[in-house]
């Protein structure tokens, strides 16, 4: 190397400080002017809330008090007396629905419901037969106040399911699903 050449690595890094200068110059002066053109920043103010109104609050009123029924029925399902009252206690403690009215041979028939105070309950599932509750093959766990199992049958016609607390006597409403 000649004394004319001088140290190429200190100019090649004396280069690269120059661009990056030039480049972080350029990238920021149009942020400015893009900040500028869209009107962020730029703030005016002294740093004090403005008299603007920024939100609207309405003046509190009384409500009218509910005096209907706080409770909801399944379709079709009565009190004893014919209407909702909130202060007659359920008719069932454990509530019991089907996912479908009609099914085929063999299809799943899921049934889900909840036992409010059941946490960690096993319930047996029962089939309405001969004139009498008997247990089916599938029982399901109370979680979280709700439960939920599926049962298959081939039994033709109008099939009636409930469900029972194997630890006391708390049954569920009945559902009924048509096997075709």
């Amino acid at each position: 190397m000649t004394d004319d050449e001088g140290h190429p690595i200190l100019s090649g890094l004396a280069a690269l400080v120059g661009v990056g200068v030039v480049v972080g110059l350029l990238v920021s002066g149009g942020a400015l002017a893009a900040s500028s053109m869209l009107g962020l920043g730029g703030d005016d103010g002294d740093g004090t809330a403005s008299s603007q109104q920024s939100m609207y609050l309405p003046k509190p009123s009384d409500t009218a008090l509910e005096t209907g029924p706080q409770i909801t029925l399944q379709p079709g399902e009565q009190t004893p007396s014919g209407t909702a009252t909130s202060d007659a206690p359920p008719q069932f403690v454990i509530s019991l629905s089907a996912a479908a009215t009609e099914v085929g041979p063999m299809e799943e028939i899921y049934l889900t419901g909840v036992y409010p105070g059941g946490e960690g309950a096993v319930l047996q599932v029962q089939r309405f037969e001969n004139g009498k509750w008997e247990d089916f093959p599938v029982d399901a766990v109370v979680s979280n106040e709700t439960f939920s199992t599926y049962v298959q049958t081939a039994q033709q016609g109008a099939n009636r399911f409930r469900v029972r607390d194997t630890d006391g006597p708390d049954v569920s409403n009945e559902v009924k699903v048509k096997v075709r």
